[in-house]
């Protein structure tokens, strides 16, 4: 995992307008580095840029021809140019799609997966970020869970997948929209964040318990009752409060309780029709909107939880760390930064892909990932952060090497999805059973040596007349870098003692490459 080209002390996003935020990124982390009398690790080479921003943006790595174009590139501006291609690429769209959907809704069998697909959630995350659509607006959709369009019935997913169990629902919002978790809450107020109330557990629980999974003429929806839903939940001591409609940093939303002992009585009057057809009739007092309207909308952590996971996904952890709890336990690393990123973020009208770039083409996503300093603390981003592929990330990668392209939907993309689960993990740990996966596996070991038809690497290889030449060949394709010399003759040693089964050892060598560690890192 290297840098191999010495580049001057001189980065790509200098030459960029007053307006660009990367700026005002580069500005407060120097301001950090300067304060804490830290020195950075000087930037990367092409290369490592390269293949860094593939997988961060399009979710693999680059082919051969897309690594020569680039650094056959001429302008002073290629890195910008690369960003704003990859932006803009269906590549970029699947590949975020399936970290939200992994961020949103979690890892899960591969029956839950075609579920998913089958009812258009994950057509609905494609659209998303294929459109840039707003995230706020996205947050309202998926929360209200009322499509006005045929479009957007995905959106529908991410309540009805948690099939009326109110604390996961409630367990599921408060990440992933709100950037907090409060399951520590459900039986006290949290025992380590003072402002995390067991109220406010309830509360969230209560804005969603009146929903029930419908299947309609227009697929499934999440209907809403318009009674009940009234409890009162407990504490230690054995005090009981009753489940108002309350939040974190919000005021409490005024609704009619009944009498402890009064029976409420479904009428029309409660209800109106759905503007869609089919749909099932809505609450005139609906719980989920005023969710929405009263909590969500103008909530400063939608904004927080967005720009923090996306620094997360980029740079290796986000500023505030873990990057699914923002509370006062977890200050941020840089909050002047936090703070400007997130108002930045909600003045842009929750602009997805401008946050994405303007961090990319900032000077501490352009560092080499050597640690210039074996004390400095990663939370300084003093140089970029190392960090494993999530599952789609390696699938593509794996066939984009062995066979010049790929399927989001290929066997080993399945494959890998249940092996590879964690994306956004805490701290970096490799688990006993993906090495052993890696190193036993037969699905994986077959699509590998099965990967010899026409054009394919391991067919192009044996056309060449010398072990140097496959040797450095598997080198470039796999790593995107240059052969160095040590690594040329080892693998020019092992081809020559298997003369006899050239092939096999071949996928030999590549299998070796594509489980090690340079190959399953971005860095």
């Amino acid at each position: 995992m290297r840098c191999l080209l010495a580049l001057p002390l001189v980065f790509f996003a200098a030459v960029v307008s007053a307006a660009d935020p990367s700026l005002r990124i580069n500005a407060l982390v120097k301001r950090s580095w300067e304060e804490q009398k830290i020195s950075p690790a000087g930037p990367c080479s092409d290369q490592t840029f390269a293949r860094r921003v593939y997988l961060d943006l399009a979710g693999r790595v680059p082919t051969e021809a897309e690594t020569k174009q680039f650094l056959e590139d001429g302008r002073p501006d290629r890195r910008r140019h690369l960003v704003d291609l990859l932006l803009g690429s269906e590549d970029h769209t699947q590949h975020f799609a399936d970290l939200f959907d992994a961020l949103l809704m979690g890892r899960a069998a591969e029956s839950v997966y075609d579920q998913r697909t089958t009812h258009g959630w994950r057509k609905y995350l494609e659209a998303v970020f294929r459109d840039n659509r707003p995230w706020d607006e996205v947050a309202r959709e998926v929360l209200i869970a009322r499509p006005e369009n045929k479009e957007d019935d995905g959106a529908v997913w991410f309540l009805y997948e948690r099939k009326n169990q109110y604390q996961a629902i409630a367990e599921a919002v408060a990440p992933a929209f709100f950037g907090i978790r409060i399951e520590c809450a459900q039986c006290h107020d949290h025992m380590m964040v003072d402002e995390i109330k067991q109220a406010h557990y309830w509360g969230l629980v209560a804005f969603f318990n009146r929903g029930t999974n419908k299947e309609t003429p227009n697929g499934p929806r999440v209907a809403e009752s318009a009674i009940g839903g009234f409890s009162e939940f407990a504490n230690l001591e054995g005090s009981s409060t009753p489940n108002l409609l309350t939040f974190l940093d919000a005021t409490t939303v005024p609704e009619d309780r009944p009498d402890k002992d009064e029976k409420q009585t479904e009428t029309d009057e409660l209800y109106v029709a759905s503007d869609v057809a089919g749909d099932p009739r809505e609450p005139v007092f609906s719980r989920r909107k005023r969710f929405v309207t009263q909590i969500l909308d103008g909530h400063p952590l939608i904004a927080k939880a967005m720009v923090n996971r996306v620094w997360a996904i980029l740079m290796g952890r986000g500023l505030v760390h873990p990057h699914d709890e923002i509370d006062s336990m977890h200050p941020p690393s840089h909050p002047e930064l936090f703070e400007w990123l997130s108002e930045d973020f909600a003045a842009s009208n929750f602009d997805v892909r401008r946050l994405t770039r303007s961090i990319v083409l900032s000077d501490a996503y352009q560092l080499d990932s050597v640690r210039p300093n074996e004390t400095l603390p990663p939370e300084s981003f003093a140089w970029y952060l190392e960090r494993p592929l999530t599952a789609e990330q390696l699938a593509r990668s794996v066939q984009v090497v062995m066979r010049g392209h790929f399927q989001n939907d290929a066997h080993v993309v399945r494959i890998l999805r249940q092996q590879v689960l964690d994306v956004l993990p805490d701290a970096i740990e490799i688990p006993i059973k993906d090495a052993l996966f890696f190193s036993n596996n037969n699905a994986f070991d077959r699509f590998v040596r099965e990967s010899r038809g026409d054009g394919q690497l391991l067919q192009q290889l044996l056309t060449y007349e010398s072990h140097e030449r496959r040797a450095r060949r598997l080198i470039e394709t796999a790593f995107n870098r240059p052969a160095d010399d040590e690594e040329v003759r080892t693998i020019q040693a092992y081809l020559e003692s298997r003369n006899e089964r050239l092939d096999a050892a071949l996928a030999d060598v590549a299998w070796s490459l594509l489980t090690s560690a340079e190959f399953r890192f971005n860095h």
